[in-house]
């Protein structure tokens, strides 16, 4: 809904009548930002008022690329984090390819299913680990020097990131950067 708000700020502001609204677009504004913020805050109590969410929290935190959001993501969307396998996870999220064995695009391999949601914020935190996880920039450097294209190159990403999410929260262990 904030999202929207802010499309109609810039289509009044190219039509010229930001003038009219804005003390009303200006209130409805301020009143989402409070509303997201209650959530937010009410999220975060829940998650550090339960162990169990509170150390997966922590351990998803640990691992560069994941942030505040797609941690509390992961965790609301997919509460089997850390009982599955990894094949399992990347499926969940939306990740895994899967084989088009007829139809137009036999023979190719695309993702498909999954939970939505969480696989658009896995792409998010995938180009932010892309940059500042050092395992997870080599392994997309090593793919853009195989000319792969930008989007297989941040699916890769995303799904070795909750892969590795999913291994982590299973033996219960913080993200530790690779020894060289």
């Amino acid at each position: 809904m904030r999202k929207r708000l802010l499309a109609q700020f810039r289509a009044h502001q190219k039509l010229g009548t930001a003038a009219m609204f804005e003390d009303i677009d200006t209130e409805l504004k301020q009143r989402f930002d409070i509303l997201i913020q209650e959530l937010e805050d009410r999220i975060t109590r829940a998650i550090a008022s339960d162990d169990h969410l509170s150390e997966t929290a922590g351990i998803l935190r640990s691992i560069p690329g994941i942030g505040p959001v797609a941690s509390t993501m992961l965790i609301a969307e997919m509460p089997e984090i850390g009982t599955i396998t990894g094949e399992q996870a990347a499926a969940l999220t939306g990740l895994a390819p899967v084989a088009h064995d007829s139809g137009t695009l036999r023979g190719k391999r695309a993702i498909a299913g999954g939970r939505r949601a969480l696989r658009h914020v896995m792409f998010q935190a995938a180009l932010v680990a892309a940059h500042h996880n050092p395992s997870l920039r080599s392994f997309a450097d090593r793919l853009r020097k195989a000319g792969k294209p930008h989007k297989v190159i941040i699916t890769a990403v995303a799904r070795k990131l909750v892969t590795i999410a999913n291994s982590l929260c299973k033996s219960h262990q913080k993200w530790a950067a690779p020894t060289s």
